[in-house]
């Protein structure tokens, strides 16, 4: 059997940042899987540029993988964010310091390592018939792969354990996450000239006084399991203007929102188009404001009683947290009893050269999988 550290090694050595096919991530885990009997059931889709990506649903022998309802899914994702040119051993992976890196390290090939020792284990229980490994594609670029998966109603697990980096601290709840383009439209004339045209810069820092209102407004609305307490907004980028002497006729800006679990998704862009629409009206058809909301992810909760929160708060002797990231729990939640994300590694290393994870976390992350089938 191969110790978790090496198929760890394995997986990072594979190129998965999310422009090319997973197929040698599914491939890697078919062959660790398939001479021990497992089955097999493959969602395989082309994204926007035609690169196969594949969904996959892995069931122990004796089960039928065509079966909907399950009681326990191992969910993981197989894609990782891109890396710099300049880290070169982004995928030449090394342990030093009790620490292994390499990209994808901790988000979350750690976690797929861990599930295939877990399962793999000779000196373990039999497997239950209920359990299954489920793997997504795409999950750093909106969550695609798991979307599809759900729409295709294939699974209907009860209770799902999400890989993530938590420092093996059970996340039992996450902020959603929603982003807009806001595209602001004026008249170009020459800047001596003011007059003849209409800042569409001007009218964009309009808005985002006007959005910094409702950030501070949406302070009030507080669930202090979360840090912070209350839905943020964020303008992460902006553009506009085509020269120094020139009105800008254009300005546009990316808005961002992490809304708490009880809130509509859609609120806060609501929000902006009402206070657009009055702007609109003092700037007497000079400007217009257009608000294109690109991505809305919500937020997922689970009981601090559920069952699964409770046995792994018992087993790791943590307790559960709200996690500031985001993940494909919401989209399991729609269909699950209890979600819970959990893995070994700290978020804050991943997406960078630092990414790592501690080897002792991946050996209690064993551990406690293999406890969990045996429930």
């Amino acid at each position: 059997m191969k110790a978790v550290e090496e198929h760890l090694l394995d997986l990072v050595r594979i190129p998965s940042v999310s422009r090319l096919s997973n197929r040698p991530i599914i491939d890697y885990v078919r062959a660790a899987l398939g001479p021990a009997g497992w089955q097999f059931r493959e969602l395989v889709y082309r994204d926007a540029t035609d690169v196969e990506k594949v969904n996959l649903i892995a069931a122990p022998p004796g089960a039928d993988v065509d079966q909907t309802a399950v009681d326990l899914a191992f969910v993981c994702h197989t894609d990782t964010v891109p890396f710099a040119a300049s880290w070169d051993r982004a995928t030449d992976p090394f342990i030093r310091d009790g620490h292994l890196f390499g990209c994808g390290a901790c988000d979350v090939k750690a976690y797929l390592a861990c599930a295939l020792t877990a399962v793999l284990d000779p000196a373990s229980a039999p497997l239950p018939q209920g359990l299954r490994m489920v793997l997504t594609a795409d999950e750093e670029i909106g969550c695609v792969g798991t979307k599809k998966l759900m729409e295709a109603d294939c699974i209907r697990p009860r209770r799902v354990l999400i890989g993530e980096p938590t420092s093996l601290r059970p996340a039992r709840a996450g902020k959603g996450y929603c982003l807009a383009q806001v595209t602001v439209f004026g008249k170009e004339a020459h800047s001596a000239h003011p007059q003849q045209g209409a800042s569409a810069i001007y009218a964009a820092t309009e808005l985002i006084a006007e959005i910094r209102r409702i950030a501070k407004s949406l302070e009030l609305d507080r669930n202090d399991f979360f840090s912070p307490g209350f839905t943020t907004i964020n303008v992460g980028t902006i553009q506009g203007g085509t020269a120094k002497n020139i009105v800008a006729g254009q300005c546009s800006f990316q808005l961002e929102w992490r809304p708490l679990p009880n809130q509509p998704q859609n609120a806060v862009a609501e929000q902006v188009r009402e206070t657009s629409a009055t702007l609109e009206q003092a700037w007497k058809g000079a400007i217009r404001y257009d608000i294109r909301v690109t991505r809305t992810q919500p937020g997922f909760e689970t009981s601090a009683s559920a069952q699964l929160v409770r046995r792994l708060e018992s087993m790791s002797k943590k307790p559960a947290i709200a996690i500031p990231f985001g993940s494909e729990a919401p989209h399991f939640a729609n269909v699950a009893e209890e979600v819970v994300v959990f893995g070994p590694g700290d978020m804050r290393t991943a997406h960078s050269e630092r990414e790592c994870v501690p080897t002792r976390e991946l050996h209690a992350a064993v551990h406690f999988m293999q406890r969990l089938m045996q429930d």
